[in-house]
């Protein structure tokens, strides 16, 4: 058997066994503590042991750069893709929608296949991508979430400044933010892995494999098959999914990049699922909402991230996979032009059978009144 398949069925054997044991994990809290446990100890050590082995360059702050531009260009389409969805762009949902969908979380659906298919030296390149990625979610977002609360409600701004300097400091205190500027400052003054005292070197190394089975394992715990506006958020992340990969072909056409490594990474960096982040914004205005009518709609945010999760990790696990079949721009651009294309198609089912039933129901109603 080929020896990347092999992987794909060994991390999908680690999710079946999550998924398998969702009862014994019956509280929700139980479930945090394996999340929390991944994004404080897990993560921020494999991110420190892969950063350590780059060489400091200026060509580091070109990820975050290049991270940075696809959010931004992904939160100005947004208010297409939800009129495609049929979801106004001023409505609770479309306002929520323009918050999430912009937003990366690779910690949990991407940085554990990286590792794996494409080695450590990627995983770095990606936890500096995220670097860009964190300032956009924890900073510019919540400005957004802020001033769209206060233009619905018509209300000054002065109360905002408490906690945009809470927001900053929990940007630094984050973890893997800090293991990255650790990491920065270490390689600055030439201080590489091997230069590490053996025992700590041995300690990141050792906490660093639990990773990729834990997020595995967490995936199949996190799962939620609710068929409860299924279809219509399905619509809106495939359509997230198909445009990224056609920003990340024409990224690659347009820069000329020759390195299959590179290639996927940006490919698969921007399918990240939507971050939690937003939905973190979006609860603190919500919960000063005593009215019907809210500036955002957190129940519908909780299933996009319940959704975009295991969605996230299909198309990366897919695509890593596939080994360099996804590093030649025609079969990328062709799978985000189906991917649009499935998802624009059962978009119009959807409207023709809603037009059928209505159509139905009204000339019932014609045929009752004649008979009368």
């Amino acid at each position: 058997m080929d020896p990347a398949l092999q992987k794909t069925f060994t991390f999908l054997s680690f999710i079946l066994i999550g998924f398998l044991l969702k009862r014994k994990f019956g509280s929700q809290d139980q479930v945090n503590g394996i999340k929390n446990l991944i994004l404080t100890i897990a993560l921020p050590s494999t991110i420190f042991v892969a950063l350590m082995g780059v060489e400091m360059s200026t060509n580091m702050l070109i990820m975050p750069v290049l991270a940075l531009l696809f959010n931004f260009l992904l939160y100005f389409l947004t208010p297409m893709l939800s009129k495609l969805t049929g979801i106004d762009p001023d409505s609770s949902k479309g306002r929520t929608l323009r918050l999430l969908l912009p937003s990366l979380a690779p910690g949990l659906s991407c940085f554990p296949f990286i590792l794996e298919y494409l080695g450590e030296s990627s995983l770095a390149d990606a936890a500096l991508a995220d670097v860009g990625n964190k300032f956009f979610v924890l900073i510019f977002l919540y400005v957004v979430a802020m001033n769209m609360y206060y233009r619905f409600h018509d209300e000054g701004t002065g109360s905002s400044k408490g906690k945009m300097k809470e927001l900053f400091l929990s940007l630094i205190s984050e973890p893997i933010n800090l293991v990255i500027g650790l990491a920065i400052i270490l390689l600055s003054f030439g201080v590489g892995f091997d230069n590490l005292p053996s025992f700590l070197g041995d300690t990141f190394s050792r906490l660093s494999l639990i990773m990729t089975p834990l997020v595995l394992f967490f995936i199949g715990l996190a799962v939620k098959l609710k068929k409860e506006s299924l279809w219509p958020i399905l619509n809106v992340l495939l359509i997230r999914a198909g445009i990224t990969l056609l920003i990340s072909t024409a990224l690659v056409l347009v820069t000329g990049i020759n390195s299959e490594a590179t290639i996927l990474l940006i490919m698969v960096f921007p399918l990240s699922s939507c971050s939690f982040w937003p939905f973190a914004h979006l609860s603190i205005f919500s919960k000063k909402e005593k009215g019907s009518v809210k500036t955002f709609d957190p129940e519908y945010a909780i299933l996009v991230l319940a959704l975009s999760l295991p969605i996230s990790t299909t198309l990366i696990l897919g695509i890593l996979s596939s080994g360099s079949l996804f590093a030649k721009p025609v079969i990328s651009s062709m799978a985000g032009v189906i991917l649009l294309g499935i998802a624009l198609i059962a978009q119009l089912i959807r409207k023709l059978a809603s037009g059928g039933i209505n159509w139905g129901m009204s000339e019932n109603k014609k045929l009752i009144e004649q008979t009368e």
